[in-house]
This record gives C-alpha cells, sequence and structure tokens, in this order.
C-alpha cells in the first residue's frame, strides 16, 4: 500500500474543491484521489475510492455534511473525516463529533492549517490502529477467497481480479492473486503483466518456502497487490500439483490479508486443493440455460466435498442479460440464495480486459466497479473480518487485520 495519505475532498463550490488540491499537490506525502459535490456522491466516491481522509464541508444542499458523516463512519469506517464548516459556533463542532468527525476546520484555513488537521488525524489513527494490532496478539491468517465456475465464459476471471483490486483499496491491506487455473489462466493478461516466472516455478523451492522465496516468484502489479501467475505454456501445468498449491496458499496466508484464488472451470486435483484450502468459494453463475444446469451440479458436488452454506456463496453475472432466466428462476433451479449481482456493462468490462486495467480503479465512478466494491464489503466486511485458525471456514478477523 502507498504510505501517500489519500484524500477525497467533498464540497458542493468547485472554487474551493480546486483551491484545496493546490494546498495539496505541495505536499507528497498527501495525494488527492477524488471530488465529490454532495453528500449523496460522496458516499458513492469514499466507497470506489477508499480514501485515508475524507474533507467534508458542513453545509450542502441535500445529504449536508453531518449526515453524510454519520453514513460514511458506518458504511467506510476506515475513512477518518474531517468537517470544513464557516460556523465556529461548540454546537457545530459537537455535532460534528458525534457524528464521526475526527477533526474540524474553520473556513478560511490556511494551507498549514490544512495539512496539520489532515496528518493529525491520520497520525491519530495510525496509532489508536497500530495499539489493536499489538493488543490482538499473534499475527492473524489471511484470507483465502477460491473464485469458480461450473462453466467457462461467465467471466469468473474479472471477477476475481476485480474482487481483489477492491479488498486492495482498504489501509493498510496486502492482497495476493494466485493463477490456479494452470492450462489456461489469464490473471496477468487481465492486469497487463509480463510475469518472470509462474506457479510452476515454484515447485523446486516447496520444500522450503518463506516470505521471501515465495515472494521471488510474484509479479508486483502494485504496492498492495502481487501475483502468482499460471504457467506460461499449458504442458507446464503438469508440474504444479496438490501439495504445491497448498503450500503456496498456507505461506500465502502469513504475510497477506487476502489471497484471491482464479480457479479452473473444473473439478481438477488443484482446484479442489484450492478449494479446499479456501474460507470461501465465491461461485460464478449467469442466466443462460446451460450455465444454471453446470452450476448447480457444480454445488452438489461442493456439498458433496463437505463445503458447509456459509463457505459457499453465489455470485450472478449479467443478471439482465436479454433473453435470460430470471434471477429468482435461478434461485429456484440452484436451491441456493444468491448473494450478489452484478450489472451488464459490456463496454466497461471489454475495454477493462483489452487494456489490462481492472475496471475497479481504472473506472472507479461505473456501476459495475461500484457493485463489485460492494460485493468486497457485503462478503469481507472491513470491521468484521473472518480469523482463526489457518484452513478452516468461518473464521474472526480483528478489526485491521493482521
Amino acid at each position: 500500500m502507498s504510505d501517500k495519505i489519500r484524500v477525497l475532498i467533498v464540497d458542493d463550490i468547485v472554487t474551493t474543491r480546486e483551491n484545496i488540491v493546490k494546498l495539496i499537490q505541495f505536499h507528497p506525502d498527501l495525494e488527492v484521489v477524488g471530488q465529490a459535490a454532495s453528500g449523496e456522491e460522496a458516499l458513492l466516491q469514499a466507497k470506489a475510492l477508499r480514501p485515508e481522509v475524507v474533507l467534508m464541508d458542513i453545509n450542502m444542499p441535500g445529504m449536508d455534511g453531518i449526515a453524510a458523516t454519520e453514513r460514511l463512519s458506518v458504511e467506510v469506517p476506515e475513512s477518518m473525516i474531517i468537517i470544513m464548516s464557516v460556523q465556529r459556533e461548540q454546537e457545530y463542532l459537537r455535532k460534528a463529533m458525534m457524528a464521526g468527525a475526527k477533526n474540524y476546520l474553520t473556513k478560511p484555513f490556511t494551507g498549514d492549517e490544512l495539512i496539520q488537521a489532515i496528518r493529525q488525524a491520520v497520525d491519530r489513527e495510525r496509532k489508536i490502529r497500530d495499539s489493536l494490532r499489538v493488543q490482538s496478539g499473534a499475527k492473524l491468517a489471511g484470507k483465502v477467497i477460491s473464485v469458480f465456475s461450473g462453466k467457462g465464459g461467465v467471466g469468473k476471471t474479472m471477477i476475481a481480479v476485480n474482487l481483489a483490486v477492491a479488498l486492495a483499496k482498504r489501509p493498510n491491506v496486502k492482497v495476493a492473486i494466485v493463477d490456479a487455473d494452470i492450462q489456461f489462466g489469464d490473471v496477468a493478461l487481465f492486469m497487463n503483466l509480463l510475469p518472470r516466472s509462474t506457479i510452476a516455478d515454484v515447485l523446486s523451492d516447496v520444500d522450503h518456502l518463506d516470505d521471501k522465496i515465495l515472494g521471488a516468484y510474484m509479479t508486483v502489479f502494485d504496492q498492495s497487490i502481487q501475483v502468482l501467475a499460471a504457467p506460461l505454456r499449458p504442458e507446464q501445468a503438469e508440474m504444479v500439483n496438490s501439495p504445491l498449491v497448498g503450500a503456496i496458499l498456507k505461506q500465502l496466508r502469513k504475510s497477506f490479508d487476502y489471497i484471491v484464488v482464479d480457479t479452473a472451470a473444473a473439478f481438477n486435483e488443484v482446484g479442489i486443493a484450492a478449494l479446499d484450502a479456501a474460507d470461501t468459494v465465491m461461485v460464478v453463475a449467469a442466466v443462460d440455460l446451460p450455465t444454471v444446469k453446470n452450476t448447480k451440479l457444480a454445488l452438489e458436488i461442493l456439498q458433496s466435498l463437505g463445503y458447509g452454506d456459509e463457505k459457499i456463496q453465489v455470485v450472478v453475472n449479467c443478471p439482465h442479460s436479454e433473453g435470460g432466466i430470471e434471477s429468482r428462476e435461478v434461485e429456484e433451479s440452484l436451491k441456493k440464495k444468491i448473494v450478489a449481482t452484478i450489472p451488464t456493462d459490456g463496454k466497461t468490462v471489454v475495454n477493462s480486459i483489452n487494456k489490462g486495467l481492472p475496471f475497479v480503479t481504472n473506472q472507479p465512478e461505473t456501476l459495475v466497479a461500484q457493485k463489485m466494491v460492494a460485493i468486497a464489503d457485503k462478503l469481507f466486511p472491513w470491521d468484521s473480518e473472518m480469523a482463526g485458525e489457518a484452513g478452516k471456514s468461518g473464521r474472526r478477523f480483528k478489526l485491521f487485520g493482521r
């Protein structure tokens, strides 16, 4: 994760936002990641961008700054909110702090006052988080999420990649993506990466894996995400077996908060190892009849493997495709509740794939990107994560992870 303090500016006056941007640009440790002109827009931007600091004007049409702060404190708890207001009265300060604000700036303020308020809020909050991590005791194991489908072509890799990127937006979080589709994996392609090493190369060091050794085989996407790519050639797949996958995932748990595994659309030795090791199996379905049939069969097999209902989560991609089956009918056929749906947006998705830029970061304003962030929040809540003994589902993470 970048050391820069990521800031979202919320004010209905354009010149005010522009002036704040100019003040922040002089400080290399700060970065403006977005701007919003209303409380409603602030909620959408904060959920998509996950800023560390939100500069919130108190007086705005529609949802005012106090109401927006109350919502953000619950829905994006990792963001620190600093209220900006022309009112100097103590009552406004009290309301702001009761709503969840971490600091209060009276307009007009100087550049020094602004930067000092941001840094003070961040320093204070980071000390609290460090204290919580110390009190939590030993480092907690990361969470493994295996993304699976009973049929190819339903957007499984697209979902796995963008889910990982959405999780990596959280402060101080490290995410690993493992491409376990060992014959035809495309994770590296979806992220515009040219890996020098792959999962097949790890075999030579499987007996003495540690963070440093395994890290040498991974490809860096950014400071919060690393990728263990699939073999470059299909014939290299025979070098990857279930003990290797199990050892890799066990090691990755020690140094990453989330490990997202993109599996093949088949029940093979490697795929089952990834499913066994997972805390959550995200099953991707679509609304065409062949996919519904295959998904139903896949769910029956997953249940026969002993995976409980809590471990298996079904999401539907493109629920409103022309001529498709209704989501309600899909649920009835699968006899399994659909936990989330991902809207149809062919233009955004195809553009993302062709450029190798995940749309969660490249086009965060789109509905499909916002939906992926919402799915990450729903299935893997930030303030009540799963943790416990490695390899078991139903674990509980403590706040701020490792």
